[in-house]
C-alpha cells in the first residue's frame, strides 16, 4: 500500500513538471512570436516607405540638395565600410588580446581590473564613446574626421571582442593545451600555433558580431565623423555614414529625404543581417 501510494505521488509530482515545462515552453513560444511579429511589422513598413527609393542611383549618386528629387547615398555606404572597417582594425588586437588574457591567464593579478572595465564598457551608452573620442582625437586634430568616428566605433567593439573571445576560448579542450607544453613549446606559442587556430570559427564569429554591433550606430559619429553630402575616402576629412544620414534625412522637413531615410533604414538591416548571416555561417564549423 506504502509503495502504490508512493508511485502515485511520483507520477502526480511527474505530471505537474510537464505541466510547468509545457507552460513555460508556450510563454517562450509567445514571447518569440511577439518579438518576431514586431520585427516582420517594421521591415514591412520599411520596406512600404523606403522600397521606391531603392534604385540604381541609390547606390551610384551622392545625396542631392534639399528639394531636389533623385540622388542616392553612395558617399554613406562607402563611408560606412570605410569607418567601420578601420574601426574593426583599430579594436582587433585589443579586444583579442584582452579577452586572450582572460581565457588563458585566469590567475593573472590584472584580470579582475579587466574583466570589470570590459564589463563597464559594454554597459555604456554609445554616446559616451563619441565624447570620448571627440576629446582624444577631434580637439587635437582641430577638426571631424572619419579617423576618429572608427576611433569611437572601435571603443565600442573593445569590450564585445573581449567577451567573444574569452567564451570562445574558453571551449578548446584543455587536452590541447596539454599537448602544446607536453612537447616543451611556449605558453605563447601554444597559444597562438594551437588555441587560436582550433578557435578560428569562433573568433571570427565575434569579430563579425562586434561590427554588425558598431554598423548601427550614429551617435557616436555626430561627435566625430560629422557627416559630409560628397564622396570622402580620405579617412582624415570629414565621412558620412547610414546611421549618420538617416539620422540627418529623417529629421529633415523633405518628403523625398524621408524616403530615402527608409530605404538606408532598410539598406543597413541588409548589412547587418549579411553579417550576422555570415557570423552564425562561421558557428556551423568545426572547430
Amino acid at each position: 500500500m506504502t509503495r502504490v501510494k508512493g508511485n502515485l505521488e511520483r507520477e502526480l509530482a511527474l505530471r505537474q513538471r510537464y505541466r510547468k515545462e509545457r507552460l513555460m515552453m508556450l510563454l517562450v513560444g509567445l514571447g518569440t512570436g511577439m518579438a518576431f511579429l514586431i520585427l516582420i511589422l517594421v521591415l514591412i513598413y520599411a520596406m512600404i516607405q523606403g522600397a521606391g527609393a531603392l534604385n540604381l542611383d541609390f547606390f551610384l549618386k551622392d545625396v542631392r540638395p534639399p528639394g531636389e528629387v533623385g540622388g542616392g547615398l553612395r558617399q554613406a555606404i562607402v563611408g560606412t565600410l570605410i569607418v567601420n572597417g578601420l574601426a574593426l582594425l583599430i579594436a582587433l588586437p585589443f579586444g583579442l588580446a584582452a579577452g586572450i588574457l582572460l581565457a588563458e591567464y585566469p590567475d593573472h593579478p590584472v584580470n579582475p581590473y579587466l574583466r570589470l572595465l570590459s564589463d563597464t564598457l559594454n554597459g555604456m551608452p554609445a554616446i559616451l564613446f563619441g565624447l570620448l573620442a571627440f576629446i582624444l582625437i577631434v580637439k587635437p586634430m582641430g577638426g571631424f574626421s572619419g579617423l576618429s568616428g572608427a576611433f569611437a566605433l572601435g571603443f565600442l567593439m573593445i569590450p564585445i571582442l573581449a567577451k567573444s573571445t574569452e567564451g570562445v576560448l574558453g571551449l578548446v579542450a584543455k587536452e590541447i593545451r596539454e599537448a602544446g607544453l607536453a612537447l616543451g613549446l611556449p605558453r605563447w606559442r601554444v597559444i597562438l600555433s594551437l588555441v587560436l587556430p582550433t578557435a578560428r570559427a569562433g573568433l571570427i564569429t565575434g569579430i563579425l558580431l562586434a561590427f554588425a554591433r558598431a554598423a548601427g550606430e550614429a551617435a557616436p559619429l555626430l561627435f566625430t565623423a560629422f557627416g559630409s553630402p560628397f564622396l570622402e575616402l580620405n579617412p582624415l576629412n570629414p565621412m558620412d555614414t547610414l546611421p549618420l544620414r538617416l539620422y540627418v534625412l529623417s529629421i529633415s522637413p523633405y518628403e523625398e529625404w524621408h524616403r530615402q531615410a527608409w530605404a538606408a533604414g532598410l539598406v543597413l538591416f541588409g548589412l547587418v543581417t549579411l553579417t550576422s548571416l555570415l557570423a552564425r555561417w562561421a558557428t556551423r564549423r568545426r572547430f
